[in-house]
């Protein structure tokens, strides 16, 4: 993403939200809204982490992490507030901060998208789509949300020649 152009998504991402939009209704379509659908849904999420593909569970988190530092250390040469709640409690610059958020990590998400597909077709033996949607998010998006805002605190607190345990 350039500084240039923060409000815009790129390709990519849009790509991106196109397939996770197509995935959730895919999901719903295929697989429906049941007690018993989210009962698996449930019980399939939970085994990941000890079936095969582990790794991704701390790949996919770290690679968003670096994005977040990346872009924290970005905000705070920048001046800007922290990335979670300046989507909260500014609503004039909430589309352009997801923006940013999407394109920051739509390569994460392609990648837990894909990995989840292999997941399913290898150990499942069957695609559930609303999943992949779950895990992708859950293990990339997630991830830099938390990790952003606390980086941009406390590299601004180190700009601004306040020591870490300060508060400003």
């Amino acid at each position: 993403m350039t500084e240039a152009a923060p409000h815009k998504l790129s390709i990519l991402a849009r790509v991106v939200v196109g397939c996770v939009l197509v995935l959730i209704v895919a999901g719903i379509v295929f697989n429906g809204i049941s007690g018993a659908t989210l009962q698996r849904f449930w019980q399939d999420l939970l085994a990941r982490p000890d079936a095969p593909m582990r790794f991704r569970f701390i790949l996919q988190p770290l690679m968003a992490a670096a994005a977040a530092v990346h872009d924290g250390l970005r905000d705070a040469r920048m001046g800007r507030p922290a990335y979670f709640w300046s989507m909260l409690r500014t609503p004039g610059e909430r589309t352009a901060r997801l923006n940013e958020g999407l394109n920051a990590t739509a390569r994460i998400v392609l990648l837990g998208l894909v990995m989840d597909v292999i997941y399913q077709l290898l150990v499942l033996k069957t695609f559930y789509p609303s999943e992949s949607v779950v895990i992708a998010v859950l293990l990339a998006f997630v991830p830099y949300v938390i990790v952003r805002g606390p980086v941009r605190r406390i590299a601004g607190r180190r700009r601004d020649g306040a020591s870490p345990g300060q508060i400003s």
